[in-house]
């Protein structure tokens, strides 16, 4: 009996599960633990997209003075957000288009053409046009809100880089409120910066979260540089997509300034009983604009305009969108801790702005 007592006790001791693990054992586990936390999370939310990314082909027509009209190819990529064939893509993928064409992800070419693009922000919708049968079993993307990303969380882009069809890129977001120039000169506000590789060919892909859920169209790269890379946010991207669809093109008001996004101090919000907590502070105001005659100030926080409350830039141009071009509007805000009200005269938006 003494001797199975002390047999069963080494066979315990001798239980690889049982035997404790040095620091740098325990190390390695818990890094495996992680890059398998890191890759599930990866796959998971590309096999969520996957189906709804789309490669688009572009032909242009160039009509020389003294030759035959030429055709140039271009391309990009794209993503379905409605289930009938609605592509969100960037504007300069497609203006201009005289034939458009989509591969979807399981290899079928469709014709398809340009329902308005905005060079502005540079996001574009088209429609796969093709007999109700070629057009079945559409996938559209789940579309996120980019207003609740947080610096340094996980992004995954995803596209078609020189052809190269659903090619999977990673990284985090890397600063948030940025601005970017257009290729049509104006300023495109509150962009995403991330350090997921793009590369030509990305332009108009989805820029997703974890989730699966689309949270910003991939749009621009800053050569030579590495690993700074920028996407409009979806809440831009829907509200441009939306005015697309019901007009053709977007109708903006003008004010002249150049903005960001910025929390506001909780003693300002409570004092004055503001229902957001975030504003739209005035980074530069430009010469005989607008927002210059009204007496707009740089470091002004705008909260509301009009009666329509502004929690960040997307606010302030949609609200801009929906006001009248030579309409005297009531802009609220903080200057320092004080609240002040001013009139402001919107003009109609020019190409450059």
């Amino acid at each position: 009996m003494i001797l199975e007592g002390s047999f069963s006790r080494l066979s315990a001791s001798l239980d690889p599960s049982e035997t404790p693990l040095t620091e740098p054992q325990r190390g390695v586990l818990d890094d495996s633990a992680l890059l398998d936390a890191y890759s599930r999370a990866v796959t998971s939310a590309v096999e969520k997209i996957r189906p709804s990314v789309v490669n688009i082909e572009v032909h242009q027509s160039l009509r020389a003075r003294r030759a035959a009209p030429q055709e140039r190819h271009g391309g990009g990529s794209g993503f379905l957000f409605t289930p009938d064939g609605l592509i969100l893509t960037n504007s300069h993928v497609v203006h201009d288009a005289s034939r458009v064409e989509v591969t979807l992800a399981d290899g079928r070419h469709l014709p398809a053409r340009t329902i308005g693009d905005d060079p502005a922000t540079d996001l574009a919708v088209i429609q796969i046009d093709a007999p109700a049968g070629e057009g079945r079993n559409l996938v559209a993307a789940a579309l996120g809100d980019s207003q609740r990303l947080r610096v340094g969380q996980l992004v995954i882009a995803m596209g078609s880089p020189y052809g190269f069809q659903s090619t999977v890129t990673a990284g985090v977001v890397s600063a948030l409120g940025r601005s970017l120039r257009s290729y049509s000169g104006r300023l495109i506000e509150d962009v995403i910066q991330t350090d997921a590789s793009l590369n030509p060919g990305n332009s108009g892909g989805p820029l997703v979260a974890s989730d699966g859920r689309v949270v910003g169209v991939n749009t621009a790269t800053i050569l030579p540089a590495q690993g700074l890379c920028f996407a409009i946010g979806i809440n831009t991207a829907k509200f441009v997509a939306g005015r697309l669809l019901r007009d053709g093109r977007i109708q903006r008001s003008y004010i002249g300034v150049a903005a960001q996004t910025v929390p506001l101090h909780r003693r300002i919000v409570r004092y004055y009983d503001l229902p957001h907590e975030t504003g739209v502070v005035v980074l530069s105001v430009e010469a005989h604009s607008p927002a210059s005659r009204a007496g707009l100030r740089e470091g002004d926080v705008i909260v509301a305009v009009g009666d329509q409350a502004v929690a960040g830039v997307d606010d302030l141009h949609r609200v801009l969108s929906d006001t009248r071009a030579g309409a005297k509007t009531e802009v609220s805000l903080i200057r320092g801790t004080e609240k002040l009200r001013i009139a402001i005269v919107p003009e109609e938006a020019r190409a450059a702005n």
